[in-house]
Parts: C-alpha cells; structure tokens; sequence
C-alpha cells in the first residue's frame, strides 16, 4: 500500500499517529535515499525516524536512524522441555533467572566468563576474545574521550532497562522456549551519541537544510563515516554476543532452578532490529537501515514480539521485495509511557498480565500490554513479508 509518495507501507487496519506520518514524509524527501521508504505495521514515533521504518541510503547514513541502541534485537531457543514440567508456579525460576542476568542498570561484578561445557562455551569465549582485540583499534574511540572499559566488559551479558526482557514462553505443541530482547548497552549508546553529534556538525559545515536535525547524515568516504561504520559493526557483533552471554545463562538458571537437564533443540534464532548493512536490492548494493524492523528474506528466520501478556511469533521471511526483505520488529508502541502510565493503573496491568509470572507494580507499568498495537492486527498486516513457523505465549517476564 502506498501511504504517500515515495512510501510503501504496510499499515492496512493499523494505526498510525499523525507524529509518526509526518516523520514519514521528512525521510521520504531526503536526496541521499536510493528507493523508496518501507513501512512496517508496527510503526511509530521515534527519534528522527520513526521505528518501524526500512530505509535505502546510497553513500551515506543517518546515525540516528540506526538510533542509539545499535543492535539491538532479539534471541530465542527452543528446549525439550515440555509445559508438563514447569512447576506450579514459576516465581523461583524468575528469581534464578534474575539472579543470573543482571538486568536495568546492574552490571556483573566482574568480567563475564562462559562455563558452558561444549562448543558453546568455547564459541562464545572465542567470540568475546575478537570483540576485546577490535575494541582498541576503533578509531571513533577518539571522538569518545574517556569509555570505560571495564563498564563494556561487565555489561556483557546483561539485560539493560526500557521494553527488554527475558521470557519464557510455551508454542502451540507445549514446548518451552527461551526468549529475550535487549541490544548493545551503553557503549552502543555511546557510539551513536557520538556519531548523531558528527552527523549534525557535518550538515551544519556543508550547510545541508533539514526538516528535523536528527536526520543529519555522514558521506560515504569522509573519516566521521568510515569511524562510524567501524564502530557500528563492532557495536551489532558486541549485541549479538550479549544475546547468546544471556542465553546460555538463562538456560543454566533454568537447570539449576528444576534441578534437572534441559537440553536444547538445533532451533536457534538471533536477530538485530536496530541496525545498518549494505545489501542489493532491486539490482544495486545500498546501504539498508533497518529501524525497529527485523531482515525476512526468503526462508529467514525472525522473531517479532508482542507484549508481557499477548503472543509472540517465530517467522519464515517471504523475500518481499518492496519491503527491502524486511517485517516488522514487534507489535509497535500505540502510546507514549508517560501516557500508559496516566491511562492505565496496577489493577489493569495485573489483569492484563494475568497467567504470566512477572513484576506487576509502578517500575513497570509503562510496558503494560495495553500500550502496544494489537499485536494479530500487526501480524495480519505482514502477511505477505512473513509466515508463522511457531506461535509463543509467555508464562514467564523478566524486565529491567
């Protein structure tokens, strides 16, 4: 569906703020684009771009439509574990799980160090090991002044605050999987910070006129982008790892907490939603931002969630290319927090978290169910960008 010119949007019986339209028509005019802009269902207000936006950039990139939580996405696996074998009630499995991965701003007390037996453990560690030998050589550590590296270290393996989460959740056979989102932590945050801050003073140097500064761009070729896209695949690979630190650590809590093997399925998935890559499309390589949105290509495998209290999917991407091979990254915010918080209280937020174990007070009312897109409405909308493999429900919820 063409939402307006310039835009292929995927949008039909979904909702869309007259915020968000607007950010929509500033991307759509901007010279750097190479096609154009894909719009998700889950779409909404974001920082510059709207989150939920697949943008095609030729020669350049908008720092702040990557955003400033570069890689941020999602991982599941699934177990052998079937819902038969849950305990009544899961509030000492959360607890394990809590225990293990600090979550909001807690960081582990020392550098994390994978104990897993088997090729995961030594996959892990030799993946950790590459990231620590890349990190010195960033250049954009420069533009940085003082990181503090220890803080990088202890974060790996950690949740972070906001809308990430631990889950577990059951499929439509009873199998437990184990499903989380969070991305690259602060120094990912950092990067972007900085990159958005170069972005500015190069369009300011060369006098670009734009309709929102956070749209300001780096040219291919110039010191700022080549600093940039350093850091940026550094910050993706540093987020991925996070996911598969946290895993792992969940499935051992999860051990320890029934007192009794679970083993794993080959099915495992792990995905960025917040990210920049270059890729071909319809004939030429350009540069794909994907803002809150998750690569389907054909056969692919993504994860797009709903909210603590609805469904989640396991998906098979479709290939569609007017949708640059993309799908949606979750059910999409309807409102802001601090309009969930006034509209909604911790009455509702128990009753539409009802059946899950998780927190249920204030420190979480922001991400109550309510303040999400329908989450089937969503899905029906993509059809044609992705297919159901599994179906999840969620009877456990960590959040930070």
């Amino acid at each position: 569906m063409e939402l307006m010119k310039n835009v292929q949007a995927w949008t039909e019986g979904v909702e869309v703020e007259w915020d968000a339209l607007q950010q929509i028509r500033n991307i759509a005019g901007l010279p750097i684009l190479a096609g154009h802009v894909a719009v998700m269902p889950d779409v909404h207000l974001g920082k510059g771009a709207t989150v939920g936006t697949v943008l095609p950039t030729r020669g350049a990139i908008i720092p702040a439509a990557v955003g400033v939580d570069i890689g941020c996405g999602m991982a599941a696996l699934r177990t052998e574990l079937q819902a038969a074998q849950l305990p009544e009630s899961l509030a000492a499995v959360r607890a394990a799980i809590e225990a293990a991965v600090p979550v909001g701003f807690d960081i582990h007390d020392a550098e994390i160090n994978p104990t897993h037996e088997g090729p995961h453990g030594r996959d892990l560690r030799a993946k950790m090991q590459a990231l620590f030998a890349r990190f010195e050589k960033l250049a954009i550590l420069t533009a940085l002044r003082r990181v503090d590296a220890r803080r990088i270290w202890r974060q790996l393996g950690t949740l972070g605050g906001g809308n990430h989460f631990i889950e577990l959740c059951l499929d439509e056979g009873g199998t437990v999987w184990i499903m989380l989102h969070s991305g690259s932590r602060n120094i990912g945050k950092t990067i972007g910070e900085a990159a958005i801050g170069m972005a500015r003073e190069a369009a300011h140097r060369a006098g670009v006129a734009l309709p929102d500064k956070d749209l300001a761009w780096l040219n291919e070729g110039t010191a700022e982008f080549g600093q940039y896209v350093e850091a940026l695949q550094w910050a993706q690979d540093y987020a991925a790892l996070n996911r598969e630190l946290m895993l792992f650590r969940v499935l051992n809590a999860l051990r320890a907490a029934l007192r009794h093997p679970v083993k794993l399925t080959a099915q495992v998935v792990n995905c960025h939603h917040n990210y920049a890559t270059v890729e071909e499309h319809f004939g030429a390589k350009v540069w794909i931002t994907r803002k809150g949105a998750v690569s389907a290509r054909e056969g692919q495998l993504g994860i797009i969630p709903g909210s603590m209290g609805t469904r989640s999917y396991i998906v098979r991407g479709r290939g569609n290319p007017l949708a640059y091979c993309s799908c949606s990254h979750g059910a999409g915010r309807r409102m802001s927090r601090g309009a969930a918080k006034r509209m909604f209280d911790l009455e509702a937020l128990a009753a539409q978290t009802r059946g899950v174990e998780c927190r249920k007070d204030e420190g979480v009312l922001d991400e109550i169910p309510g303040a999400y897109k329908d989450i089937d409405t969503v899905m029906a909308a993509q059809a044609d960008l992705v297919e159901v493999v599994h179906t999840l429900k969620q009877v456990l919820c960590v959040k930070g």
